[in-house]
């Protein structure tokens, strides 16, 4: 299929095709509802309309059957919003991406994964859309778009500016317990964190992740008392 551009034509959402290994996740995206995945859900009125993708590549497991990997960037440390965090691709919705309410957010999570990583849109089938969350510290109310990268392109920073790194982590890697942990934030926040790949993944990316990991069936039982701090380096 194609992935439309950012020109106003209808996006199609289907998991037709998808491999196998990836069923779970689409099945899961079917039925979740919002109070599933996060405590935080967007106020009646208001927000800041964005949306992230969260791209699942293929990669061979260490017995060489196929699995599932993530597409990651880390944020600029001058940014204003979630300096140095590593996050899925994606930002606010431009005017040209179209109705918030609509397909706006799916062209806008192509969009700025173009912008940010050099993904080629065209290589990407989207097969599922989760329920609008909120994040309170920016106001951001984020719609993530789940895609199957079904032909792989090279990808990389583009603005240094504004990303810091793009990388990849296979999701055995994420459910592996001995990466899991809890973060709590000098605010009082609290949630779950990842240790892969020299970062620390938190925030509104890993609370994605473990729900994704749990309603998906590839969550390994993890130490949720195991505390990590957010200054963890490797």
């Amino acid at each position: 299929m194609r992935v439309p551009e950012t020109d106003g034509a209808p996006v199609l959402v289907s998991a037709d095709g998808i491999p196998a290994w990836l069923e779970p996740v689409a099945e899961a995206v079917a039925t979740v509802r919002p109070e599933q995945l996060s405590r935080f859900l967007p106020p009646a009125t208001g927000g800041r309309q964005s949306a992230v993708l969260v791209l699942f590549g293929e990669v061979a497991g260490p017995d060489g059957a196929p699995g599932a990997d993530l597409l990651l960037m880390e944020r600029s440390s001058t940014l204003r919003s979630h300096a140095g965090q590593p996050s899925f691709p994606g930002g606010a919705l431009d005017p040209e991406d179209g109705d918030p309410q609509g397909d706006g957010p799916l062209r806008a999570a192509l969009r700025e994964a173009q912008e940010e990583t050099a993904l080629d849109p065209a290589g990407v089938q989207v097969f599922g859309v989760l329920p609008k969350l909120y994040i309170p510290v920016s106001g951001f109310v984020v719609t993530p778009v789940l895609g199957w990268w079904r032909d792989r392109t090279p990808v990389q920073v583009v603005d240094v500016g504004e990303t810091a790194r793009v990388f990849t982590v296979p999701v055995r890697e994420l459910a592996d317990p001995d990466n899991r942990g809890t973060v709590v934030h000098p605010s009082g926040y609290r949630g779950p964190c990842f240790q892969v790949r020299g970062s620390l993944v938190w925030g509104f990316t890993a609370g994605v992740i473990d729900r994704i990991l749990h309603y998906s069936g590839w969550e390994r039982p993890w130490d949720s008392g195991r505390r990590i701090p957010l200054d963890w380096s490797p």
